[in-house]
């Protein structure tokens, strides 16, 4: 198989370009892997080879002349939309578009032009190394960090201008799992639903729903300061949903949390957004994210470096390696 440099396909060897990015892939006897360029002679710039290669030229054995060839010549690829991914058909519930944020004036964008969107019934990662703006960027679409420029709309409502009706419609987990510890977990979920006006006939359904998922048990009368990190993770993911929000958002969901847990909440995702919501969260689990979700949004340095469908990657090349293509992301300047 050839792995592509470009864009982290995996294809043929006898394929002389990229079926995805349409990058021209060239072997040469002196360099060990194959890479992808925009031209011939700039593959052989890289390798080491003299810079008289001109495109239609194949390189056909080791210690063996160039020969003219006819070969397919690549093809330049086009700017996607980041808006133009997703479920065909499907509503669109979050739209997050030239996002700009820093903590301070002097500071270096924290988040630079990050544009993505997610649709009802999808799961959307977001994936980068630590540091890279993942967090902030949850935090600016909660509406809990303010941002300089972009707008985010949460299920048609801008979270700047009409913050209070696009707070109604999610639920975020944060990255602390953050809770008031002085209450039991029981007054802690009635407290979430009080907040979201949840009425007292559906709590009662809801939570006997969600206890099912994370079988909390007796501990949640019990006072939250008494609970293990693994449980106030529960708790917080509890009372996030206690609302039945349109959107669920989650930073590093999975940290903390037992085996059998994290795959009842992984069925729990399945079932959520196939009622019609959506969830984005972020992690650096890269299996759980080629498992779950639909489309992955890769930040690096605070930038948007690529925007992937997983499904379609994944139904197209089971063989695709998600962990070396975003570790070969990670070690590009």
């Amino acid at each position: 198989m050839t792995y592509c440099y470009q864009c982290g396909l995996s294809y043929a060897d006898d394929v002389a370009t990229c079926p995805r990015c349409h990058c021209a892939t060239v072997r040469f006897p002196n360099y060990s892997d194959y890479a992808a360029y925009a031209t011939y002679a700039t593959a052989a710039m890289y390798s080491g080879y003299p810079q008289t290669v001109q495109p239609g030229m194949q390189w056909q054995q080791p210690g063996v002349q160039w020969q003219q060839t006819q070969m397919p010549q690549p093809q330049v690829p086009q700017t996607q939309d980041p808006f133009q991914t997703g479920r065909v058909g499907a509503k669109e519930v979050v739209r997050v578009e030239g996002l700009y944020k820093r903590y301070s004036r002097k500071a270096n964008w924290a988040v630079t032009n990050v544009s993505f969107n997610c649709y009802a019934g999808e799961i959307v990662g977001l994936l980068g190394h630590n540091g890279a703006g993942k967090s902030t960027t949850l935090k600016c679409l909660e509406g809990m960090l303010p941002f300089e420029k972009g707008k985010i709309t949460i299920a048609g409502y801008d979270i700047q201008k009409q913050a209070e009706q696009a707070k109604a419609n999610m639920g975020f987990v944060t990255d602390n799992h953050a809770t008031f510890v002085k209450m039991t977990g029981l007054q802690y979920i009635n407290f979430m639903a009080d907040v979201y006006e949840v009425p007292t006939e559906l709590r009662s359904k809801r939570l006997a729903r969600l206890e099912k998922v994370f079988q909390l048990g007796k501990p949640i009368e019990n006072l939250i300061s008494s609970y293990s990190h693994g449980m106030r993770q529960k708790i917080c993911m509890m009372g996030s949903l206690i609302h039945n929000p349109k959107l669920w958002i989650l930073d590093e969901p999975m940290t903390g949390l037992d085996p059998r847990t994290m795959r009842a909440v992984q069925n729990f995702m399945y079932k959520y957004v196939a009622e019609g919501n959506s969830i984005i969260f972020s992690s650096h689990a890269l299996n759980t994210v080629a498992k779950l979700c639909d489309r992955v949004v890769l930040i690096r340095k605070g930038e948007q470096v690529d925007q992937l469908n997983v499904k379609q990657i994944c139904a197209a090349n089971p063989n695709f390696d998600f962990e070396e293509y975003f570790l070969r992301n990670e070690r590009q300047e």
